[in-house]
């Protein structure tokens, strides 16, 4: 079964990160690196990117011509989605162990980044199999 886990954040908490040391950084990066090449060893890893911030999205409809009517920037935005990971694991379980392992994440001090991440099965099936 594939799951995204989606990680979100606050404009605080990247403001917060942008304060850290570069070894915290260096720090926080390696630990994900290292999970992403466990995943990848395990045969469980399938993607994942970082986002750009609220402040480049925006959200898309069709006009009654159907061309694009935009709209965005987000400033007030409380939460926001950082970045997501695609893993293919065998049950929901293992998908809820990767996001902890995400969410603790190392943060200065010796302390964790306890950040939220949102798990949520992707769906397989196409409509025409419903």
């Amino acid at each position: 079964m594939n799951y995204i886990l989606l990680m979100t954040g606050t404009k605080a908490g990247v403001d917060a990160y942008r304060t850290w040391s570069k070894s915290d950084i260096e720090g926080h990066f390696a630990f994900l690196g290292g999970l992403n090449k466990e995943l990848t060893e395990s045969g469980e890893f399938v993607a994942n990117d970082g986002l750009g911030g609220p402040e480049h999205a925006r959200i898309v409809r069709a006009g009654n011509d159907g061309l694009p009517i935009t709209d965005g920037v987000f400033p007030e935005s409380k939460e926001f989605l950082l970045g997501y990971w695609i893993v293919d694991v065998e049950t929901p379980e293992r998908a809820y162990e990767i996001a902890a392992r995400l969410s603790a994440g190392p943060a200065p001090g010796g302390n964790r980044t306890v950040m939220p991440i949102e798990v949520r099965q992707i769906m397989t099936k196409r409509a025409t199999e419903l």
